[in-house]
C-alpha cells in the first residue's frame, strides 16, 4: 500500500483552565468516576494554570519528525489528533479525508502493548474513521518500540544527565529508580495476545529499564510504578513509587534519580506526581531528587519515528534490541492479535 501521511495520535490534554473539567469528563467516561475525584485531579491542572504541556510537545516532536522527514527525502504530511481534547482525533481523520488523504500511517505516542498503550489506539482509529464513514483514509498503526536503540540511547543518556545534576557528594551512592504508569493487576494480566502469556505491558517496561540501565551503565536499579487511581480494593501494579521512595530513605540511600521511562514525554503524571509531589516528599526525607528528562524532545525520538516509517515504506530491517516481543504493523513476524488485550 502507499501512504500519503502521517497521523500522530496522543492522549489529550487541556490548555486553558475552562478546558479542565471537560477534559477530565472525556477520559472518565463511563467509568463511574465521582465529581469530587475530577475536581480533586483538576486543581493538578489548575497548578499549572491549566494548561497540561503534552499538545505544546506533541507539536514540537511533529516539528521535529517533519525535518527528519525532509532530511530523508520522504514527503509525508503531518497530521496530529488526539483521544480525549482537541485537535480531537476524529476531527482530524475528516480533515485528511477532506485533503485527498486515502491511507496513512499512524503514530502513537506510547511505546507499550497492553490496552491503554496499544489497543485502545486501534480503537481510536476505528472510531475516527467510522465517525468519517466509508471514503475515510485506510490507517496503519505503527509497531511497539519500547525497545528500538534510539529510544534506548535517549532514555539512558537522560538518565546519565539527571545523575550529573545530584549534588557531587551523593550521586556515587545514588539509587536509578525507573517508574511507569501503574495499571491494574488485571489488566496487566491480559496484556498482549493470549498465546504470549500476558503481562506485556509489565514486562515490556521491565526490558526497556534493563536496556537503558546497561546503555547508562547502571547495573543495580529499580522499577516501580506511579500515578494510580480507582477504588483502592482493586490490586494494581506495584510498588507504588512514593511508598518505595520512602523505602530507600528509610535503609539510608540519600540520592535518588528517578526516570520515567513509561512517559514519552512530560504528561500530567510527571510534572505532579514527580516534579510536584515526589520532589517535595524526598525533600522531608532529606533525599536528594534528580528526574531524567522524557525522550519526546530529543531528536533521536523524532529520528526513531521516521525510521518506523521506512520499515512500511521501505522495507528496512526493524531494530530492536529487546528480548520481549513488540507488536504491530507486522514487525518481525508478530502482528497484533484481534482484540488481544483486556481493559483496564
Amino acid at each position: 500500500m502507499t501512504y500519503q501521511a502521517l497521523l500522530l495520535l496522543s492522549f489529550g490534554g487541556p490548555e486553558r483552565p475552562e478546558d479542565v473539567m471537560p477534559f477530565l469528563e472525556n477520559v472518565t467516561r463511563g467509568r463511574g468516576v465521582p465529581r469530587a475525584r475530577l475536581e480533586e485531579v483538576a486543581q493538578h491542572y489548575l497548578h499549572f494554570g491549566g494548561r497540561s504541556p503534552i499538545n505544546e510537545l506533541n507539536r514540537r516532536l511533529i516539528a521535529d519528525i517533519e525535518t527528519e522527514l525532509a532530511a530523508a527525502g520522504i514527503e509525508l504530511p503531518v497530521y496530529f489528533g488526539n483521544r480525549n481534547w482537541h485537535p480531537l482525533v476524529e476531527d482530524t481523520v475528516s480533515t485528511m479525508r477532506a485533503d485527498g488523504i486515502g491511507s496513512a500511517l499512524a503514530f502513537p505516542t506510547s511505546a507499550w502493548g497492553g490496552y491503554s498503550g496499544c489497543r485502545q489506539y486501534d480503537e481510536d482509529i476505528a472510531r475516527a474513521r467510522a465517525s468519517v464513514g466509508p471514503a475515510a483514509p485506510q490507517l496503519r498503526k505503527l509497531r511497539q518500540y519500547y525497545d528500538h536503540p534510539l529510544f534506548v540511547a535517549a532514555v539512558a543518556d537522560a538518565i546519565s544527565q539527571a545523575l550529573a545534576a545530584l549534588p557531587a557528594d551523593r550521586r556515587e551512592r545514588a539509587r536509578v529508580v525507573f517508574t511507569a504508569h501503574s495499571i491494574p493487576v488485571a489488566a496487566n494480566e491480559q496484556a498482549g495476545p493470549p498465546a504470549d502469556g500476558g503481562r506485556l505491558y509489565s514486562r515490556q517496561v521491565t526490558e526497556a529499564a534493563r536496556l537503558a540501565a546497561t546503555a547508562a551503565g547502571i547495573s543495580d536499579y529499580d522499577v516501580v510504578w506511579q500515578s494510580r487511581s480507582g477504588p483502592p480494593q482493586v490490586p494494581w501494579l506495584e510498588p507504588d513509587i512514593g511508598d518505595h521512595l520512602e523505602a530507600l530513605a528509610a535503609k539510608g540511600i540519600d540520592a535518588v534519580a528517578v526516570c520515567p521511562v513509561g512517559f514519552v514525554s512530560d504528561h500530567l503524571e510527571v510534572v505532579w506526581d514527580l516534579d510536584n509531589e515526589l520532589a517535595t516528599r524526598a525533600a522531608e526525607l532529606g533525599v536528594a531528587f534528580t528526574r531524567a528528562a522524557t525522550p519526546g524532545t530529543d531528536r533521536r525520538f523524532a529520528g526513531m519515528v521516521v525510521e518506523l516509517i521506512r520499515e512500511q515504506l521501505e522495507g528496512i530491517p526493524s531494530r530492536r534490541l529487546g528480548s520481549e516481543p513488540a507488536y504491530g504493523a507486522t514487525v518481525d513476524g508478530l502482528p497484533c492479535a484481534a482484540q488481544c488485550c483486556g481493559a483496564d
